[in-house]
């Protein structure tokens, strides 16, 4: 019997023991990218801990009986819009296929490096994969399906070459994000598509406008069209993991609408109580203490991330933190956080095998990913010299030991000491022997930070 997972459920506001449907087949789906630029440093959190999620599930039900669906969206207005710009001499078509493919190959080389299994990591050959990443466009039948299906039962209509969610259809809409359908309703936009029974009611499916992407319409609609946002999800889901799963993972700007409207769909189109049993949601993330936007100019990919900082560095920092709660990204985290491996790597090497994870950092981990908990246990078994549980942890939570920092030879006492004699010799103005001490730390290739509170830190020089 597999010890207890205990999961907070965004449906019902508490933490619950993780039951799944089938314990043969535990099924997860997670929101993935909208393929039409860089992925930021936002878009790496969920990424790195729904890997983690799936890495405990194939700890606790074994590998071949967790599956994980990630997917990627690959039809948008966001996506055309870019399409047009980069590519005006191309047909939209095909500079949409250059975009999403171009996009999607930089994801991936992202995520690799943040140490995330991937499909191929994963599926054997001959075997059921169990990590599938869908396209959305691949989806269009089952998404004319479900379309259909939810027209036939009334709670989708057509007007004007549109299909339309009749949210009014549905008595307990707003489940999820526990808005009642009154306040909505009060709170809707005045000035909404005059084709709409209900201000509250999306879009299904819309006409194409020329030159757009398009398919056979849903609903005896002649005019070509392409699918809504929301009804993507569903599809996809309900493709690759049934009418009713385990777990449905991603950010918490997605409750409202788009994970809201999944269910809607999905509920109403089989007629089931809920679509998924577990609904997770990480917090969000900010930089150096303020919203990360352009306008702010600390918009940050994770690409321009990875120029600077070693993959398995940014996976660390990004665990620090409880995943239901914000994260503030800064510069001094990430110095810990390298500091933290260049320690741990000088035990990793030689140790490639495989990983389980020790007692403890399991049972932090069974307790909803307490992942702050579980870097406790780790410091503790370092601690009390129980190296074989810190490694053995280390690979299973998707650690190789392998950064830029981690081969140093650089002695981490040796540094403090010299930092020690530095920071006495300015403190009674010795510049010139401060400046000897800081030159020789140079020259071992060690980068030192004098700080406004007076303290100094320091890291080895990338190169």
């Amino acid at each position: 019997m597999s010890p207890t997972l205990r999961l907070t459920n965004t449906l019902t506001r508490r933490k619950e023991a993780f039951e799944p449907v089938d314990p043969a087949n535990v099924r997860m789906y997670a929101c993935g990218p909208t393929v039409y630029d860089l992925a930021h440093i936002g878009n790496a959190r969920p990424v790195i801990v729904f890997d983690l999620l799936f890495r405990l599930l194939r700890h606790l039900y074994g590998a071949d009986h967790v599956t994980y669906v990630r997917n990627i969206t690959d039809v948008d207005d966001k996506i055309n819009a870019r399409a047009a710009r980069d590519y005006p001499d191309l047909p939209l078509n095909d500079a949409i296929r250059r975009v999403t493919d171009a996009t999607e190959r930089q994801f991936h080389d992202d995520i690799r490096a943040l140490g995330v299994l991937m499909p191929e990591d994963v599926n054997l050959p001959g075997h059921t994969p169990r990590f599938i990443e869908p396209r959305a466009t691949e989806h269009i039948d089952e998404m004319r399906r479900l379309i259909d299906r939810l027209i036939g039962s009334g709670h989708a209509y057509v007007a004007e070459s549109h299909v339309l969610f009749d949210v009014p259809s549905m008595p307990d809409y707003g489940s999820l994000s526990r808005r009642p359908l009154g306040e909505m309703e009060a709170g809707a936009r005045v000035d909404v598509a005059p084709y709409k029974r209900s201000p509250l009611d999306f879009v299904l499916w819309k006409p194409s406008k020329p030159g757009e992407p398009s398919w056979p319409s849903p609903g005896d609609i002649e005019a070509p069209g392409r699918p809504g946002w929301h009804i993507e999800c569903s599809a996809m889901s309900w493709k690759h993991l049934g009418p009713t799963f385990d777990i449905h993972a991603g950010g918490l700007d997605l409750i409202f609408p788009h994970h809201e409207n999944e269910i809607a769909q999905s509920r109403c189109c089989f007629g089931t109580p809920v679509m998924a049993n577990y609904w997770l949601h990480n917090g969000f993330l900010q930089v150096e203490g303020e919203k990360m936007s352009k306008s702010l100019g600390n918009f940050t990919t994770i690409q321009d991330v990875l120029k600077d900082w070693p993959g398995e560095v940014v996976r660390l920092n990004m665990l620090k933190t409880h995943y239901r709660q914000p994260i503030d990204w800064t510069v001094r985290g990430l110095e810990e956080s390298e500091r933290t491996l260049r320690g741990w790597s000088r035990y990793m090497e030689g140790h490639g095998e495989p990983g389980t994870l020790a007692i403890a950092v399991l049972a932090a981990l069974l307790d909803d990913l307490n992942t702050p908990k579980m870097l406790s246990e780790l410091h503790t078994a370092e601690r009390q010299g129980d190296i074989a549980a810190l490694v053995s942890s280390l690979r299973a939570l998707g650690f190789r030991g392998a950064s830029r920092q981690a081969s140093s030879s650089v002695d981490d006492a040796a540094v403090r000491a010299s930092i020690d004699l530095r920071l006495a010799a300015r403190a009674s103005k010795n510049w010139a022997e401060s400046d000897r001490i800081r030159d020789e730390l140079k020259a071992m290739g060690v980068q030192l930070k004098d700080n406004k509170d007076g303290t100094t830190t320091w890291e080895v020089a990338r190169l």
